[in-house]
């Protein structure tokens, strides 16, 4: 990022802010630190000033070309190298490279008496010569409280003070300035506060004996800035700060579906799956199948070649793989090919603002396509409700705006309302599946239904959740004046009607066979009755022919006598 991005324009007035270059740091201060102004970073002994102080130089030399003085009035040079070589800054390098100075000074506080004025010029004398043999930009003093630790007269303090900051102002360095907390103050002496033009505060605080780091803009002369706390970790990468703020419901939604891994209940969500980058849960009491389900969508998402990151709060990985063996579910060959990583951890092992730090750590160096968390509910133990649905809505809007589609599996307790979860997180989620034990006749068995999921058609069905050998199967459960039947019930209910079915189908058949029967017999009577008319025709011809045959005899023997008969006179009358 250019320096002209870190340039706003109130008015006519510009305000050129200082990229510190730490994770999240320059998110929450809407550009960085002000430009060639003194900033305090205030805060108990172990909060991390001085690491927060050594990573501005350190980026400011590497990523921006901006070298820097550091100068201390505790730690010697060489036990800061030391200090800060495990996070990777190599300090004498940057020494060697004329791109920083350490410069200790030891000033002792039994050795400063207020004799009268209390002079800063030897200060400023060092101070200047260090930030013009390298051109230096920016400037640390850490810590300021060895500094003016001798000093007692308060108006002699603020007025050093002053004068301090206005010759940092004056040089036109960007400078920070530790300072421990004091009783009630932000600082031990409480006026530093107030001559400084920005001031961060950093606590690390113990809350049921877990440790969690926040960070605080307490003021910002001229300029917007995040002004909630912020939680923010110290690794091996050094600082990284979390925005609660920078991140709101503007993520772009795809309308991708992908594959759930149980085939039976894409066919419940039209045939397709969920939608990717979206945010799933699945609820359901101890024992009813859940991390089953985890475990079957991130199969499936390695199948398809996406990446998966397990966040397991309850099972080694060692168990998880051992246990979805059972049900037919490989995991380790996906982990060998680095396509599945399972991070499993207690919970209690930090605090809830640390555990999303890492989550979004892990998932930035991996860079999965789909987060599993199971289960939710383990994160009760280190926060309260609020706390943990705040932490939750946070990691799911990062996930969000990154296209990774988040699976969370909660756990329901006995007796508690099934169609809700410990802590109300069921509003932040799109897809909702509800697990539940139907225990019928003295057998327990489990159901799944689909309570929500927003765009999509859904299936309102009961489904009974088997786990076999050969993975998760839906089948339909029975319906009927009994109600819902599942497992032992739902086959003797489904043996009955097909006793039923078949008694029903055999006298079918009976009746069919009574009906060709009677058929037969009425072809065979009607048969029978054609030849009997046959039979009586063939009577009535021969009678007719004899008839016929006898007339013609007859005329013919009348013939022949007529003639014998010539002699008699013929009648006058012919």
């Amino acid at each position: 990022m250019s320096k002209e991005n870190n340039i706003i324009r109130s008015s006519d007035i510009f305000l050129l802010k200082c990229q510190t270059g730490i994770r999240g740091m320059d998110d929450i201060t809407d550009g960085g630190i002000p430009g060639g102004r003194p900033t305090l970073v205030c805060g108990s002994a172990g909060c991390g000033k001085t690491l927060l102080a050594i990573e501005f130089l350190v980026h400011g030399a590497i990523k921006y070309d901006e070298p820097g003085v550091f100068m201390s009035f505790e730690e010697s040079s060489e036990e800061l190298a030391q200090n800060v070589a495990s996070l990777g800054f190599d300090l004498n390098e940057l020494v060697s490279a004329h791109k920083l100075i350490l410069d200790h000074v030891s000033i002792e506080p039994g050795e400063i008496e207020e004799t009268g004025e209390y002079d800063l010029e030897g200060l400023f004398i060092r101070l200047n010569h260090s930030i013009d043999s390298i051109g230096a930009k920016r400037v640390v003093l850490d810590t300021i409280e060895s500094l003016f630790g001798g000093l007692a007269n308060e108006s002699i303090l603020r007025a050093e003070l002053r004068r301090l900051f206005r010759w940092l102002k004056a040089k036109g360095v960007t400078a920070i300035i530790t300072g421990e907390r004091g009783e009630g103050t932000l600082t031990r002496h409480g006026l530093e506060e107030y001559v400084s033009d920005c001031v961060i505060l950093l606590d690390n605080r113990v809350e049921g004996q877990i440790t969690t780091r926040r960070l605080r803009i307490i003021k910002y002369r001229g300029s917007k800035h995040g002004t909630n706390e912020y939680p923010f970790l110290i690794d091996e990468m050094g600082i990284s700060v979390l925005p609660i703020t920078s991140l709101g419901l503007r993520h772009v939604v795809s309308s991708e579906r992908i594959s759930s891994g149980i085939s039976r209940l894409d066919t419940m969500m039209g045939g397709e799956g969920y939608y990717r980058g979206s945010s799933i849960l699945v609820s359901g009491t101890a024992g009813t199948g859940k991390t089953s389900i985890a475990a079957s969508f991130a199969d499936a998402a390695c199948n398809r070649g996406e990446r998966c990151l397990y966040f397991a709060f309850e099972e080694s990985p060692s168990q998880i793989i051992r246990n979805m063996l059972s049900i037919g579910i490989d995991l380790e060959p996906w982990i060998k090919q680095e396509l599945l990583d399972i991070y499993a951890v207690r919970p209690t092992i930090y605090g809830l603002e640390t555990h999303l730090v890492k989550m979004y750590k892990l998932v930035r160096e991996f860079k999965p396509k789909v987060v599993i968390i199971d289960p939710v509910t383990n994160l009760i133990a280190i926060g309260s409700d609020t706390e943990v649905k705040s932490m939750l809505s946070r990691l799911i809007d990062f996930l969000k705006s990154n296209q990774i589609t988040a699976f969370f599996t909660n756990l329901s307790h006995t007796g508690a309302a099934l169609e809700q979860t410990e802590f109300g997180i069921s509003s932040l989620m799109d897809t909702w599946l509800l697990l539940r034990d139907i225990e019928i006749g003295s057998e327990r068995n489990r159901g799944l239904y689909i309570l929500k999921s927003r765009g999509m058609a859904h299936s309102n069905q009961i489904r009974e959740f088997l786990l076999t050998d050969d993975g998760i199967d839906l089948v339909d459960v029975y319906l009927g004046p009994a109600g819902v039947l599942t497992g032992t019930a739902r086959i003797a209910q489904e043996i009955q009607e097909k006793a039923a079915q078949n008694l029903h189908k055999r006298e079918i058949e009976q009746k069919k066979r009574e009906i060709y029967r009677r058929r037969a017999a009425i072809k065979a009577r009607i048969a029978a009755l054609n030849s009997e008319f046959e039979e009586s025709q063939e009577d009535f011809d021969k009678l007719t022919q004899q008839e016929e045959a006898q007339e013609r005899t007859l005329a013919e023997e009348q013939a022949k006598i007529a003639h014998l008969r010539a002699a008699d006179k013929p009648n006058e009358n012919q």
